[in-house]
């Protein structure tokens, strides 16, 4: 193994569902300012899977164009991030990797750490390419975020499925070292596996999320990363867009800077913009940030960007990235906006409908209608197996 080598992310995809509540409607009908949702919290709507759409429907449409145009030669694990797990036993990347036709020589897993995971995959995949430089891992961290109604959690829902092709000699960005790592006991989020809503309890989460900003950049700094003000843009976990602010004027305020709103936007603002429509997508979300970001910003070729992935409970990483000259000729801007735009709004009777769907857990035959225009469906659910289908 070459002591050069060079490991990071190859291509980026992200998918949606097919509606989408917008706050405007979710605000008409609980009778809250609109500030409250657009100011206060940074969130304009939130995807809403249709009946026959789910984490893997959703993760085989993000990962679908990067086995299209990559092929899966080359491909020979699958690593699947999710909090949102259709079974407790299967990895739900095994649903992907028949739904796109891959090689049965594939290794496939399900990691799981609250909204960190994804990280912990790309993590994973760095590791095994620097065992193997010819190999590539195809990394997928897809969520659906839900809240019980009228939760105050309810506003920060969303879904949405990152895939990234992680390989040696990457296209779009390197990914560097150290990371700076941070885990701390704390209930701030959970769900237990008799519940399919989560529990949180916000003050608590605000407070550990910070904490961990703090621990892991502590970390990083020790293990000799770069300083602060050599990164050009950052991109945080974000349950709600305006904790990436609050975020990162802590990690500011925490290394000795003053407070620059100027200079706070200048950092995050490009990569809250598809999180402020799409919601909270859990393992998805900072990697949702950086497509974002790589897909709106002036040429960043050359820059570094720095990564702070959090997950209650809580796990938190730091670490950075230099994004790699070309990368611009292999972006997909134009995909992830339309994925953003196709989505159709529904009103508060329809979302609720769908919030409150649930499967018969008797084993018989359970047909779903169609609904989803995307590429794959959750066909029906018999005798307690789950079967997906191409559209």
């Amino acid at each position: 193994m070459s002591a050069d080598l060079t490991v990071g992310i190859h291509d980026i995809s992200f998918a949606t569902t097919q509606f989408v509540l917008t706050h405007a409607t979710l605000a008409a009908h609980n009778g809250t300012d609109i500030g409250k949702y657009h100011t206060g919290i940074g969130q304009r709507g939130m995807s809403v899977p249709a009946a026959d759409e789910d984490i893997v429907t959703m993760a085989a449409a993000a990962a679908a164009p990067i086995v299209e145009r990559h092929s899966a030669d080359r491909i020979r694990t699958i690593v699947f991030a999710t909090e949102s797990s259709v079974d407790q036993a299967k990895a739900a990347g095994i649903h992907v990797h028949s739904l796109l036709g891959m090689p049965s020589a594939t290794r496939v897993v399900e990691l799981k750490q609250a909204c960190y995971g994804g990280t912990a995959a790309l993590q994973f995949a760095i590791g095994l390419i620097h065992r193997d430089p010819s190999q590539q891992v195809l990394v997928i961290a897809s969520d659906v975020s839900k809240y019980d109604l009228d939760d105050p959690g309810e506003a920060t829902q969303g879904a949405a499925a990152v895939a990234m092709l992680v390989s040696a000699d990457p296209a779009l960005l390197r990914i560097e070292e150290p990371s700076g790592l941070f885990t701390a006991d704390i209930m701030d989020f959970w769900r237990p596996n008799y519940r399919a809503t989560a529990l949180v309890d916000g003050h608590e989460s605000i407070t550990a999320y910070l904490e961990a900003v703090a621990g892991a950049w502590k970390d990083y700094a020790e293990q000799g990363g770069r300083a602060l003000d050599e990164f050009s843009a950052f991109c945080y976990h974000q349950p709600f867009t305006k904790m990436a602010y609050k975020a990162h004027r802590h990690l500011l305020q925490n290394c000795g800077h003053e407070i620059d709103e100027e200079r706070v936007t200048r950092g995050i603002g490009l990569t809250t913009t598809y999180n402020a429509d799409v919601g909270n997508s859990y393992t998805a979300s900072v990697y949702l940030g950086l497509a974002a970001l790589l897909d709106q910003a002036d040429d960043l070729t050359g820059r570094a960007i720095g990564f702070l992935s959090y997950g209650s409970g809580s796990v938190a990483e730091f670490f950075g990235g230099t994004v790699v000259p070309g990368y611009r000729e292999r972006l997909r801007t134009t995909t992830h906006r339309d994925a953003i735009s196709r989505r159709q709004p529904i009103d508060y009777a329809r979302y609720r409908e769908l919030h409150e769907h649930s499967f018969p857990v008797d084993g018989g035959d359970h047909p779903v209608p169609r609904e989803t225009t995307g590429p794959y469906r959750l066909a029906a659910l018999s005798g307690h197996k789950r079967i997906y289908e191409p559209r």
